[in-house]
């Protein structure tokens, strides 16, 4: 039997246990805890290459068909030199040529909002729905900011769905025409797909 013979010897015997659950306490907390992102090999869509879309998109505000309706503004909208504050929603035909006639391959749908108190500045949100050709039935994700009074432009490709899922790029708008206060805006969009 083991006899005690000095005064540290109880000491250490009353700190063992404390020492053996601390122990065990870190070793469960170790092998339970997991991490909290997992990287692992993509099975799908790889992106592997470029397409240029040129198309027209009809912006129609006035008339009895309208393409682009307002649906909310603020208190000092209508006294605001650039409108800042209008929301308008948009389903609006996305064409081959600038004639509304030419041959619809789709639709831009999602809304823009004035959001520059000091120039025309709008954040778009759109999905260009594909309606026709190779990319029927996929769509486009536009999202940025678009300073609608100058000539070059650019905004972001954030995504897509079919043929462009995980798409990214840019698309270069470019107001084709104005009439009153409808407009023609002429695009050319670059996807990595």
């Amino acid at each position: 039997m083991l006899q005690i013979t000095n005064m540290a010897t109880p000491f250490l015997l009353l700190l063992l246990p404390l020492i053996f659950s601390t122990v065990l306490l870190l070793t469960i907390t170790v092998t339970q805890s997991k991490p909290y992102s997992k990287t692992t090999p993509f099975q799908g869509n790889k992106p592997d290459k470029l397409t240029h879309l040129h198309f027209y998109f009809h912006d129609i505000i006035s008339g009895d068909k309208p393409t682009t309706i307002r649906v909310a503004e603020a208190p000092g909208t209508n006294s605001s030199a650039t409108v800042f504050g209008a929301v308008l929603i948009v389903d609006a035909p996305v064409t081959e040529g600038p004639e509304l006639s030419s041959k619809e391959v789709g639709r831009a749908q999602g809304l823009y909002a004035s959001t520059d108190m000091k120039t025309f500045g709008f954040t778009m949100v759109f999905n260009f729905v594909f309606t026709e050709g190779e990319f029927n039935g996929s769509t486009a994700a536009l999202y940025g900011r678009n300073p609608i009074l100058l000539e070059e432009r650019e905004l972001p490709i954030i995504g897509g769905t079919g043929d462009f899922r995980f798409a990214r790029g840019y698309a270069l708008p470019k107001t084709y025409k104005v009439v009153n206060i409808d407009a023609v805006v002429e695009y050319n969009v670059f996807i990595w797909h």
